[in-house]
C-alpha cells in the first residue's frame, strides 16, 4: 500500500525534547530526591563492616523463612563478601530496595484506587498492559533525557517497569474480598476507610504482598540493564563480564544476583506469616528491626563536618561534580581514560560507565543548556560535526597516538568465498566519508539507506574494492559489529557492497568481545572495526592466532577526553 508513513517516532522526539524543556525543574528535584534517598538506604546498609549487614540479614530470614534459609544466607553473602561483590552488592540492594519502596508507595494506592473505580480501572489496565510489554531498554531512552546519565534513570527505569504487579495485585485482591462481609459492613454503617482498613486491605493482604514480591523481583532482572545507563552494582559487573567475554567474572556476578534474589524473595514471602512467629510475635520482631534501621538512618543522615578543601568552586571539577561521563564498560577507551586518570592522579574524578547511546544525550542535554561536560571522546564521529567540540591535550600520552581501524575474517573465509574476501581486503576509506555517513543516520536515516546513499554518491571508491572480486552466487556472509557509531556506518556500507556482489548478508550488532570471539571461533565471517594498536588491543592480542588480520581500512583515528569549546580548558592537567 502505498501510504505515507505516519510520522509517529518524530511525534514523540518532539513530545520527549518538550518535556525535557518545561519539565526541567521537576525532573531536577526528582533527580535529586532519588540520589538523596539511595545515598541514605547505600549508608544504611554500609554501616559498620559487612558481617554487621551479614547477621542482620541472616537473623530477618532465620526468623520469616527458618533456621536452613538462614544458614543459606549466612553463607552466601560470606561468598559474596569473599569474591569481592561487597559494593556492588549493597549498591544493587539499594536499588532495588528503593525501586520497591517506590511501587508500593505509588502501587499500592493505584491498586486501592483501581478497585474502588471502575473508570479508573478502565483507564489505567491498558497503561498497565502497555507497560509490561513495552521492551524495558525503551524506557531508558527518555529517561536518560530527562534525568541524565547514572543511576537516576535506572531506578526510573526499573520502576516503571515493575509497578504493574503491585498496581494488579492490589486491584485484584481487593476486588475479590466476599461480597457478603461487603455487605455487612456496609449494614453496619461503616465508612469507606473503615471498610477499606478493617476490612479489604486485611483481607487482600495476601494478594497485595505477591504483588509487592514480583514488582521486587522485577526491580531486580533490571540491574542489567539500568546498567547501560550508568547505574552501578552487580549489573555492571555482568555488563562488563559480557564485553570482555569473562565467563569468571559473569558468573560470580551472576551469582551474587541469585543469591539476593533469593533472600529477598523468601523475606517478602513470609513477611505476613514469620516462621518463628509463635517464638516471638511480629509485632516485637518486625519492630525491634525498624527501630534498628530508622536509627541507623538517621545517624547516617546527619550532616558530618567537611574537612576545609582549598579547591576553586567555579573550577571545572564542581562545575561537572567530578565526573567524566564514558561509553560502555568494556570498551578499549573507558580503559585508556582509566589509565589516564591514574597518570594525572586525577583521584577525585570519577569516570563514569553506561554507553555511546547515553553519553551522546548528555552531551546534547549539556550543549544545549551551554553547561560544562567531559566526556569519552573518538574520531572518526559525528558528534564533531553536529557539535563545536575540542580535544584536551594529552602530555603524558594516556591516550596514545593515531589508530588505525583494521578488518579483520576468520580463517577459511578466502576459500569459500573468494569474492567477498576480496572485496574486504581492498574495503578502505577516508575519516570524511565515514563521517558522512554518520551524519545521515543520525539526521533520521535508515542505516542501509544511508550506506547506498553514499555508495551512490561514491562509485570511484567502491570500484577500488570490488576491482577483480569474483561475483557470489547467493554465499552467506556474516559480519558483525558493535554499536558505536563508526562501526554502524562501516559495516553497512561493505555489507550493501557485498550485497550489490551478490552475497547473501547479515549483519548482527554484539559487545566488543564477542566480535573478536565471533570471528576467531568461525561462527562469523569477519568485521571492520577493529581499533588498533591500542584501543581493542586486549581482544587482538587473544585472539590473533585463529583470525586473519586484513590490515587497515581507515587512518587517522583518535581516542580522548573531549569537551565543548565554550569549556575553558585545554589540557587534561587542567583537569587537577
Amino acid at each position: 500500500m502505498d501510504i505515507p508513513k505516519i510520522p509517529l517516532g518524530e511525534w514523540v522526539d518532539s513530545f520527549v525534547a518538550w518535556l525535557t524543556i518545561a519539565m526541567a525543574g521537576l525532573f531536577t528535584f526528582i533527580t535529586n530526591l532519588i540520589d538523596g534517598l539511595l545515598d541514605v538506604i547505600a549508608d544504611v546498609l554500609s554501616v559498620g563492616p559487612p558481617i554487621v549487614l551479614i547477621l542482620f540479614l541472616t537473623l530477618l530470614v532465620t526468623y520469616t523463612s527458618r533456621w536452613p534459609l538462614g544458614v543459606f544466607t549466612f553463607i552466601s553473602l560470606l561468598l559474596i563478601d569473599n569474591l569481592g561483590y561487597w559494593d556492588s552488592s549493597i549498591q544493587t540492594l539499594a536499588i532495588v530496595l528503593l525501586s520497591g519502596l517506590l511501587t508500593i508507595i505509588i502501587g499500592i494506592p493505584l491498586g486501592i484506587w483501581c478497585a474502588q473505580r471502575k473508570t479508573v480501572q478502565n483507564i489505567v489496565t491498558p497503561i498497565l498492559d502497555f507497560m509490561q510489554t513495552m521492551p524495558a531498554f525503551v524506557y531508558l531512552i527518555p529517561s536518560i533525557l530527562f534525568f541524565g546519565i547514572g543511576v537516576v534513570p535506572g531506578i526510573i527505569a526499573s520502576f516503571i517497569f515493575a509497578i504493574a504487579p503491585t498496581i494488579r495485585m492490589t486491584n485484584l485482591g481487593i476486588q475479590k474480598v466476599p461480597k457478603d462481609l461487603i455487605e455487612a459492613t456496609n449494614a453496619f454503617g461503616a465508612t469507606t476507610s473503615q471498610k477499606l482498613f478493617k476490612v479489604q486491605l486485611p483481607l487482600a493482604t495476601p494478594t497485595i504482598m505477591a504483588g509487592v514480591n514480583q514488582s521486587i523481583m522485577l526491580a531486580l532482572s533490571m540491574v542489567v540493564t539500568a546498567s547501560l545507563v550508568g547505574a552501578p552494582g552487580l549489573g555492571a559487573d555482568v555488563y562488563r563480564a559480557v564485553s570482555q567475554i569473562d565467563v569468571g567474572q559473569g558468573f560470580e556476578a551472576g551469582l551474587s544476583i541469585v543469591f539476593i534474589a533469593i533472600i529477598l524473595d523468601r523475606i517478602t514471602q513470609n513477611l505476613r506469616t514469620p516462621a518463628y512467629r509463635h517464638v516471638v510475635k511480629p509485632k516485637i520482631a518486625f519492630s525491634i528491626f525498624a527501630f534498628l534501621v530508622v536509627v541507623t538512618a538517621i545517624v547516617v543522615a546527619i550532616p558530618k563536618e567537611k574537612d576545609a578543601v582549598n579547591e576553586n568552586a567555579n573550577g571545572i571539577g564542581a562545575q561537572t561534580d567530578y565526573e567524566i561521563v564514558g561509553i560502555e564498560p568494556g570498551a578499549g577507551l573507558m580503559g585508556l581514560t582509566s589509565t589516564a586518570l591514574e597518570d594525572y592522579q586525577l583521584d577525585e574524578w570519577t569516570l563514569l560507565e553506561g554507553s555511546s547511546a547515553a553519553m551522546v544525550a548528555e552531551l546534547q542535554k549539556a550543549y544545549n543548556n551551554q553547561e560544562p561536560i567531559i566526556i569519552t571522546g573518538w574520531s572518526p564521529h559525528w558528534m564533531f560535526s553536529t557539535f563545536d567540540l575540542k580535544y584536551l591535550e594529552d602530555p603524558k600520552g594516556s591516550f596514545g597516538g593515531a589508530e588505525s581501524i583494521h578488518t579483520i575474517v576468520r580463517k577459511g573465509l578466502e576459500q569459500d568465498a573468494p569474492g567477498a574476501y576480496k572485496i574486504l581486503d581492498q574495503f578502505s576509506w577516508e575519516p570524511s566519508d565515514m563521517e558522512a555517513v554518520m551524519v545521515d543516520i543520525t539526521n533520521g536515516m535508515d542505516p542501509t539507506e544511508a550506506a547506498e546513499k553514499w555508495i551512490d554518491a561514491n562509485p570511484d571508491k567502491v570500484s577500488k574494492w570490488t576491482n577483480g572480486a569474483q561475483t557470489g552466487s547467493g554465499q552467506p556472509i556474516k559480519l558483525v559489529f558493535v554499536a558505536w557509531d563508526t562501526e554502524i556506518a562501516s559495516t553497512n556500507v561493505i555489507g550493501k557492497v557485498l550485497e550489490q556482489n551478490r552475497y547473501d548478508v547479515t549483519l548482527s550488532q554484539v559487545e566488543v568481545g564477542p566480535m573478536f570471539a565471533g570471528v576467531a571461533n568461525g561462527s562469523v565471517d569477519g568485521m571492520v572495526g577493529a581499533w588498533l594498536p591500542t584501543t581493542h588491543v586486549e581482544y587482538y592480542n587473544t585472539y590473533k592466532k585463529d583470525f586473519i588480520d586484513l590490515g587497515q581500512n581507515l587512518q587517522g583515528t583518535k581516542n580522548g577526553l573531549v569537551v565543548p569549546e565554550y569549556v575553558n580548558i585545554d589540557s587534561i592537567e587542567d583537569l587537577k
